[in-house]
């Protein structure tokens, strides 16, 4: 229960427009796209950044806790209000401060579309390469806090590389400013690293300040067809090993190509079992090169075709409806980020397909190949307790199998509180208590987004 005054307290720092109690309206910030619900016993809105660092401190004084929220798009219920209390939802604070094209710089607050900084971006010939599918609807802060990615990683990088400082509030109320404004800087620990990817459980941040890249000259597109998963495989290896490398590589099973044929007939051909959708990006001479060299390392004994494609917006749109579209073909599915060494692609994918098998658990797998992020998906009915229960036997082995091969559990979704349990198979006992510590530092009452990312 809240404290008697908090609701109170709390109209009076952000008003009673921008204050939720009822139940029926809280309800809606109670899940994410985990699809788990959680609701909390009272949502803020804060407008302005001071009004952030009100709410933090009397959530610390009155000990309740606090789940900072972007647009809810997560899948790894990293926003839900395990301990009800307070949603700090950040929607309103999407106003972007300023742009430097100059310095290739947009200074933007965290409830900011990813999209909303790309069109602002774009007007300048710059582009902020993180792009998650959510685009349209992530929020900056959301990105910031799983440490989002997306297709172009493989050549641009992932959000933590993309960041040149933030403001943000400690989880007792204390402002700070991490990083500094220029591309070079090594004045003191690098907390903006350190903030990127917490989940929002060290500060709530306020303000980010982001290094935009310039558009390249063009992209073109190219797919590759193979006959089987062991072959598609080797080539990602292969792609990746040499020195001329694709903007984005991804990688789509027999599942995930029989489900755009009904969603798009014609548009895989039918012998197609594994597929890799590949751009290439740069000036003329420099994507002809690449194209190349592409081609020529994608190129073995499973190989059906390999060519350009006419229309790489329309393969792009059909990739990015792949999740949504998973959803239409089983009430649950698992949803898994696992990334290994590129080099061990073929062993990951093929274990997976034999786990799957073993335990008589229909899959579905795709992703971005070109860094090793393979998105495992176990597709299973809920009110099936014995497929549910294969499900998570088959998910244990697969991260075993991933660990095996020198990989990580998330690579862009974070661990939220779905993957909490797996955390200590990864993080050895000495550093997760370092990580405690610093937790304890940054929020010294467990109050920031507590159920997250740390196992029981």
């Amino acid at each position: 229960m809240l404290p008697p005054d908090f609701l109170v307290r709390l109209a009076a720092i952000v008003g009673e427009a921008n204050l939720l109690a009822d139940p029926v309206d809280c309800f809606a910030y109670g899940y994410d796209n985990s699809r788990k619900l959680a609701p909390p016993e009272a949502v803020a809105l804060p407008t302005e950044a001071d009004q952030v660092g009100a709410i933090v401190r009397l959530c610390n004084e009155r000990d309740v806790a606090l789940t900072p929220r972007g647009r809810g798009t997560g899948t790894a219920g990293g926003s839900l209000p395990l301990a009800q209390g307070l949603v700090l939802s950040l929607e309103r604070l999407r106003r972007i401060r300023a742009i430097d094209p100059a310095n290739r710089v947009i200074v933007v607050e965290p409830g900011c579309l990813n999209q909303d900084v790309q069109e602002a971006a774009k007007a300048h010939g710059l582009f902020w390469p993180p792009d998650p599918s959510s685009a349209p609807f992530c929020t900056v802060g959301g990105n910031l806090a799983t440490g989002a990615g997306g297709p172009h990683a493989v050549k641009y990088g992932t959000t933590r590389n993309h960041v040149l400082g933030l403001s943000a509030f400690t989880g007792d109320g204390r402002p700070i400013r991490t990083g500094c404004y220029t591309t070079k800087g090594v004045v003191g620990y690098d907390l903006t690293r350190l903030l990127i990817g917490s989940e929002g459980t060290l500060a709530v941040i306020t303000e980010a300040t982001l290094s935009l890249t310039p558009l390249p000259q063009g992209s073109s597109g190219l797919t590759a067809h193979y006959r089987d998963i062991e072959s598609c495989a080797l080539a990602i290896s292969a792609i990746m090993a040499q020195p001329r490398t694709p903007a984005a590589l991804e990688f789509l099973d027999r599942a995930s190509l029989d489900l755009l044929r009904a969603h798009r007939p014609g548009l895989i051909p039918e012998g197609t079992t594994a597929m890799l959708m590949i751009e290439v990006d740069g000036g003329t001479a420099e994507r002809e090169q690449t194209t190349e060299a592409v081609l020529r390392a994608a190129e073995n004994a499973g190989l059906i075709e390999a060519r350009p494609v006419s229309d790489p917006q329309a393969l792009w749109a059909a990739r990015k409806a792949l999740s949504p579209l998973l959803r239409d073909i089983a009430p649950k599915k698992i949803n898994e980020d696992v990334v290994v060494p590129v080099s061990e692609l073929p062993k990951l994918l093929v274990g997976v397909e034999e786990l799957c098998r073993r335990h008589a658990i229909a899959n579905a797998n795709f992703g971005h190949a070109g860094n090793g992020n393979i998105h495992v998906n176990l597709l299973v009915d809920p009110d099936d307790s014995a497929q549910v229960a294969r499900a998570h036997a088959c998910l244990d082995e697969i991260f075993s199998l991933v660990l095996a091969l020198k990989g990580t559990l998330s690579g862009e979704h974070g661990i939220g509180s779905e993957k909490r349990a797996f955390v200590a198979r990864e993080i050895d006992a000495p550093t997760l208590a370092l990580m405690r510590a610093i937790k304890a530092a940054f929020d010294p009452k467990g109050l920031l987004n507590p159920g997250k990312l740390f196992p029981d």
